[in-house]
């Protein structure tokens, strides 16, 4: 077999066989393959695109790259969950530990942030003490006996992806639909999960912009899970403005801990309710919405979800306390108001905008050596379709540097339009798959 026929038969729009996509696969992964050929045979789908069958196989080939997690040392179904990312997005702070509450193991990998705001790693870390660095050994001991781990991405999980990635970023092929698809779901394949829930973002704060693309999105990856033996849902959900109030690790953290003692923001806890609705069902621990609902709510109003969320802090060396006095948590030293331009309803949020104003306090990474300070960030106090008079506060501004705060207040007013009509309602959940 010769990557040169694979290629030109890809870029005449022929349909690449299994055998010819694990030959590639294996062969980059393992550099026998240059790079230069493996870009021509990028940009060859890209212009041509894959068909079902071929999204499957390059994915199970990406999968299989490396380890493939055995998770059944776990005892039950094991869900998991994955998000392609937003502004303010801290939903498995307070989805895992709900989730497990009711009976459902969550073992779950995840990665540190790079962008806007650290990832879900970086927002655990604001516990003290708290590590993700277990041994396989503790990390199905953890889930077993607490009900939910996390823990950081091992090297050797899906390896083609990472070094495909890197090749499409550079080359202006990342845009695909079946490489986007493939690359998301080949890690959660190799992750071992019985069940994937999986929250596609849409909006001006997504990758997904439209919702068109993130519903092609949304069905791909289901088609993919479906077609690898995975119990999969999708639900698309909206992005077009931060998610909840706080944008920042520690504030994040703090809006999370409060979701769970009954207190979080509307559109989060709607968020948090539907996805956790179709975990316990992909679980096999509920058969309906309504059931799955009813027992989501108990856990919250009984404190047994706050309670996994402090069990599963101490199991992974962190400090519980935390969880029920936020008060410990460190605090920015300047806290500042930004207080609106003008009267009107707020039309409208660049929502990327705010995420880069939490990335100029020193809330995210713009490389992956950047350190980040988790006390900063920003906590908006008024959202689209809000009514503000001039002068009313429409975020606090989180800072350790005094000298930062202006230019931030600055590009955070930009990033909001004003109108003199109420703007139509939009949905959290755009739809479920």
């Amino acid at each position: 077999m010769r990557m040169y026929d694979i290629i030109m038969k890809k870029r005449n729009g022929g349909e690449l066989s299994k055998e010819e996509i694990d030959f590639f696969v294996e062969g980059y992964t393992k550099g026998e393959i240059p790079d230069y050929q493996v870009s021509a045979l990028m940009m060859a789908i890209y212009f041509q695109k894959m068909n079902e069958t071929e999204t499957l196989n390059l994915t199970m080939a990406m999968a299989h790259s490396g380890d493939m997690l055995d998770l059944s040392r776990i005892k039950g179904v094991k869900v998991d969950k994955h998000s392609t990312g937003g502004v303010g997005d801290k939903t498995s702070l307070s989805l895992t530990p709900l989730v497990a509450a009711c009976g459902v193991p969550v073992a779950k990998m995840s990665g540190r942030g790079l962008g806007h705001t650290g990832g879900t790693i970086d927002k655990l870390e604001s516990f003290p003490g708290f590590t993700t660095s277990l041994s396989l050994d503790k990390f199905f001991e953890n889930v077993n006996n607490v009900g939910v781990a996390i823990m950081g991405q091992t090297a050797d999980l899906a390896p083609a992806d990472k070094k495909l990635y890197a090749l499409r970023d550079v080359t202006a092929t990342v845009d695909n639909m079946s490489l986007i698809a493939s690359s998301i779901m080949s890690k959660k394949l190799a992750a071992g999960a019985d069940s994937i829930v999986l929250d596609v973002k849409t909006g001006s704060g997504a990758f997904m912009k439209s919702e068109e693309d993130a519903f092609a999105l949304a069905n791909e990856m289901v088609k993919i899970g479906r077609g690898a033996g995975r119990k999969t849902f999708a639900i698309v959900s909206d992005m077009d403005q931060p998610l909840g109030n706080a944008v920042g690790n520690i504030l994040e953290v703090k809006e999370a801990i409060d979701t769970l003692k009954g207190k979080g923001p509307t559109d989060f806890v709607e968020l948090v309710m539907t996805l956790g609705t179709k975990m316990l069902i992909a679980g096999g621990i509920c058969e309906d919405d309504e059931s799955a609902k009813k027992m989501l709510t108990n856990a919250l109003e009984s404190g047994a979800a706050l309670k996994k969320l402090a069990e599963f802090v101490k199991a992974q060396g962190g400090d519980e306390r935390y969880v029920y006095d936020t008060d410990l948590f460190p605090k920015a030293k300047f806290i500042v108001p930004v207080e609106s331009p003008e009267e009107g309803y707020i039309s409208h949020i660049e929502c990327d905008e705010v995420g880069i104003c939490s990335l100029m306090l020193g809330g995210g990474r713009e490389t992956k050596d950047s350190v980040i300070d988790l006390a900063v960030g920003l906590y908006l106090t008024k959202k689209r379709g809000d009514y503000v008079k001039k002068g009313d506060i429409l975020c606090y501004i989180h800072s350790d540097d005094e000298s930062n705060i202006e230019s931030v207040k600055d590009r955070f007013l930009k990033a909001y339009t004003f109108s003199a009509v109420s703007p139509e309602k939009t949905e959290m959940i755009k739809g479920i798959i």
